[in-house]
């Protein structure tokens, strides 16, 4: 830990950027607890201090969804203050605790110190500052003045969450309906627990149900429930049902035993951790893993399958390795275009780019047996931003495998054939929120769509019709 003064205008320039990292892998491999270490009270003080305060704070303007004020609880943690941190934090970011767990950290790719020097760990600060929170008893549960307007939100999600939480801060009597049997959506059945510990989310749930939510489970809008009886039951309907179609691979042999969606995987061992079901859905023990995908998805089925005691794993991608530093195509303070390395990587397995999947290969009985791929060949523009592929059949390659995840991403939902499935009549009382209607995007993208829906939402209420 560095020795240097922290008080110096030049922190920036004198103190490297500095994260606290992950336990052991050995020993992260053998349970299902969060991986990543919390920074100790001396090193948020040094790296707070990096903050060179900027005129126009990127972060806070085009990097964060919520327009989280990141210069100021810097400032406050840096000095200390973590109950004004904490009172800065929260009036803009719903959930701190999830976002400093699983947001890329958008704020940092916009950082003014990060191009030269480094961003300032802002995710890890978070973290930080509400987990003091909670651990003092600053977060409370709340209490407002209530309006005598109801309204429903369909889906738990980061989105669904987001706006029923605010429209109950607003006033309004806020009921949850969900499918699954537990709230929480993609948080709870999509991200895996050594990311995000699902006590995290059940202790905020605990805070909005004593704050007067209503949870529904094992409900689903358009079969259980229809949209219209939530219509006469309420003043207000938000639909926040996420993006569940994941994008399909349709080769060859695609009807083979053994070849899942990523989120089969996912789901199923969370389900089983939380004791939802006596065993997961999907397991790659034993087994030679491929994971078609190279996103955090796939990175994520990566850590899972290596837990679960796969014999070996691969992620394979049919784009180009990216770049090692930030590709001139994404300039600062643009999202940047580079190689992303996550815990899980460090973890073990194989990633492999440009390789187009051509067919799955099968035994007798029916079961996946291994991947036709072919390499291929990109052209660039002249940034380095790749524009096409030419298949190099000349070379193809048969990778072994028992079990196949695709990871390649969610549909966008198409709104008119959501409202028929859901049997939502036109409405000026109902809004759509997160992926439900931007398509899929991030945790912190889907919470702050919440926030903006609920706040249209409650315009709508006070209107009186």
């Amino acid at each position: 830990m560095t020795t240097l003064q922290t008080d110096s205008p030049k922190s920036f320039l004198e103190i490297e950027r500095a994260t606290p990292g992950y336990r052991p892998v050995g020993e992260r491999l053998a349970d299902w607890r969060e991986v990543e270490l919390a920074s100790d009270a001396e090193s948020i003080r040094a790296q707070t201090a990096r903050c060179i305060n900027c005129g126009i704070p990127y972060c806070h303007g085009a990097g964060c969804p919520f327009g989280n004020l990141i210069p100021d609880f810097n400032r406050a943690a840096h000095q200390g203050d973590f109950r004004l941190a904490w009172e800065i934090l929260a009036q803009t970011s719903p959930f701190p605790e999830f976002t400093s767990r699983v947001c890329p950290a958008l704020c940092e790719a916009s950082c003014s110190a990060g191009p030269e020097f480094g961003a300032v760990t802002i995710r890890q600060t978070e973290k930080a500052i509400v987990e003091t929170a909670f651990a003092r008893g600053w977060v409370a549960p709340d209490a407002p003045r209530r309006t005598g307007r109801r309204a429903a939100v369909v889906g738990s999600g980061p989105a669904g969450l987001a706006a029923a939480q605010e429209l109950n801060r607003r006033g309004h009597t806020v009921t949850v309906y969900e499918k699954e049997r537990a709230p929480g959506g993609l948080l709870r059945y999509g991200i895996p627990e050594f990311k995000l510990e699902k006590s995290v989310i059940d202790r905020r749930l605990r805070l909005m149900r004593e704050s007067g939510i209503e949870f529904v489970c094992g409900t689903a809008i358009g079969a259980d429930v229809s949209a219209d009886y939530l219509l006469r039951k309420h003043d207000a309907l938000l639909i926040a049902t996420g993006t569940p179609t994941a994008r399909d691979l349709d080769i060859p042999g695609r009807g083979l035993t053994g070849i899942c969606f990523a989120l089969d995987l996912l789901g199923g061992q969370n389900r089983f951790l939380t004791g939802e079901t006596g065993a997961p859905a999907v397991s790659a023990k034993g087994k030679r893993v491929v994971i078609i995908g190279g996103g955090d998805t796939g990175s994520d089925c990566l850590g899972t399958a290596l837990r679960q005691g796969a014999l070996s794993v691969e992620q394979i991608e049919i784009m180009p390795k990216p770049p090692a530093e930030r590709s001139p195509s994404t300039p600062w303070p643009q999202w940047p275009y580079m190689l992303r390395t996550s815990s899980s990587h460090l973890e073990g397995g194989a990633r492999r780019w440009s390789l187009l999947s051509k067919r799955f290969v099968g035994d007798e009985s029916g079961a996946v047996r291994g991947i036709e791929v072919y390499p291929v060949q990109w052209s660039f523009d002249d940034r380095g931003k790749p524009l096409r592929f030419v298949p190099r059949s000349d070379d193809p390659e048969i990778i072994p495998c028992d079990l196949v995840l695709l990871a390649l991403g969610f549909l966008r939902p198409d709104p008119e054939a959501l409202r028929a499935e859901l049997r939502i009549p036109e409405s000026e009382s109902v809004f759509f929120c997160g992926d439900a209607s931007s398509g899929p995007s991030l945790v912190v993208r889907a919470a702050a769509s919440g926030l903006e829906a609920a706040e249209k939402a409650d315009a709508f209420l006070r209107s009186g019709k």
